[in-house]
């Protein structure tokens, strides 16, 4: 069965595109839970520590809100309830602002952006795999689901679609399982996180299911998300908003096809959300130990920033976008008119020299940044039919700019 099959809707920056703005005609239904207990409110946490990791600056290791505003700038939201919250610019890595950056809060579904970034380089997208009773084992129950079936057949792209769409933990089983299995899936991803240098993450379960001790921070999942942002398939997979799902394959017959809407409301528009301009990603998540976490990316203009907002602490389920798209509002309007307070800090093994490193991957494409070396939207994009279908890699591309120092020594930047 051939990956190209599969139908895609991708949303890219609305700046280029404002029809993109208006909600799809048919609003998906609530994202289901993703880890145990379905979508309660979460237990209260107790208070952040006194301390926290130093990592990319000794503000980010501070309790409360930090944010150094120059004359001109814009306050901070009021409303903002979310225990955690960072704002920084996707390319430079500069952290505007920031609260609780580095507190280690379970982070549910975001986990599966470590996930992928882990695992997608070494599975090529067009490989297939006939699903066994053996690889659907432990799959929590009240988990979110694609609907991924026994003796069926699917395509690696077709399952990474159920991981970053509907959040499939039964997805993420699958892949686990061509990967090795869940125990090597949790130490490669374990590894790949110190690589990072995303040190307040402790892997337990590949898909964000509520474990003990599994953590990660605003900080990490932000971090997480700018590598993956690196790669062109988890752009495509992140910044895609309906796609066609495998269904039934009967002998004999062709195979059924579902739709699948992406759960990340700042793109689809649904429960009343209003889709975020600019948004291109990443993934949300809701548990009962995690609450609701979000990670996004959006763009307007040349800029780009990334948000993460970790368990809002009221207004129900919209609240996590809420909160994000006001964190987006503010990190644009605030945009040279804040001095950072820290920032996102390279991999171990990343060349920081003045000129930085390529931003390789295993599917980099050269011409994807639209040959700025300081980023800029690609172009390989085509609009037909008042629908965006990707022909060759995702528009919202982050060319890394590593500092030259402070690679992780938690000096204090302001």
């Amino acid at each position: 069965m051939s990956a190209k099959k599969t139908a895609l809707t991708v949303i890219v920056p609305a700046l280029l595109v404002p029809s993109m703005l208006m909600a799809p005609a048919h609003a998906a239904p609530s994202p289901p839970a993703d880890g145990k207990g379905g979508t309660g409110k979460a237990p209260q946490a107790a208070a952040p520590p006194a301390s926290m990791s130093t990592v990319g600056g000794t503000l980010l290791g501070q309790p409360g809100i930090q944010v150094n505003l120059l004359p001109g700038a814009p306050a901070l939201p009021a409303s903002l309830t979310g225990k955690s919250w960072i704002v920084a610019d996707a390319e430079s890595g500069e952290v505007l602002a920031a609260n609780n950056a580095h507190w280690r809060l379970p982070p549910a579904s975001t986990m599966k952006m470590l996930f992928a970034d882990t695992v997608l380089p070494g599975l090529p997208k067009d490989q297939v795999h006939k699903v066994t009773d053996k690889d659907m084992e432990g799959v929590g129950p009240g988990s979110s689901l694609v609907g991924v079936k026994e003796d069926h057949e699917y395509s690696v792209h077709d399952l990474w679609l159920g991981v970053f769409l509907r959040s499939g933990n039964d997805a993420v089983h699958v892949l686990s399982a061509m990967n090795g299995g869940i125990e090597k899936t949790v130490k490669d991803m374990q590894a790949h996180a110190e690589e990072l240098q995303a040190l307040d993450t402790h892997v337990v379960s590949p898909d964000g299911y509520d474990a003990p001790d599994q953590v990660s921070s605003a900080y990490d999942l932000t971090l997480i998300a700018r590598s993956g942002l690196q790669k062109q398939d988890f752009r495509e997979y992140c910044g895609t908003a309906e796609a066609k799902f495998p269904g039934r394959q009967e002998p004999g017959k062709p195979r059924e096809y579902f739709e699948i809407q992406n759960t990340n409301r700042l793109m689809t528009g649904a429960g009343g959300i209003s889709p975020y301009k600019g948004i291109a990603g990443v993934k949300n998540g809701n548990t009962t130990m995690a609450g609701a976490t979000f990670t996004g990316a959006a763009q307007q203009g040349s800029r780009k920033l990334l948000v993460t907002v970790m368990n809002p602490g009221s207004g129900g389920a919209n609240s996590v976008y809420e909160e994000t798209a006001a964190l987006f509002d503010w990190g644009f309007a605030a945009a040279g008119k804040v001095k950072p307070v820290g920032e996102l800090v390279p991999p171990k093994s990343a060349d920081a020299s003045p000129h930085g490193s390529p931003a390789q991957s295993h599917d980099h494409d050269p011409s994807a940044a639209g040959g700025e070396s300081s980023g800029g939207i690609g172009t390989a994009l085509g609009v037909a039919g008042g629908v965006i279908a990707l022909l060759a890699g995702g528009a919202y591309v982050v060319n890394r700019r590593w500092p030259r120092s402070r690679r992780g020594r938690g000096e204090d930047l302001v």
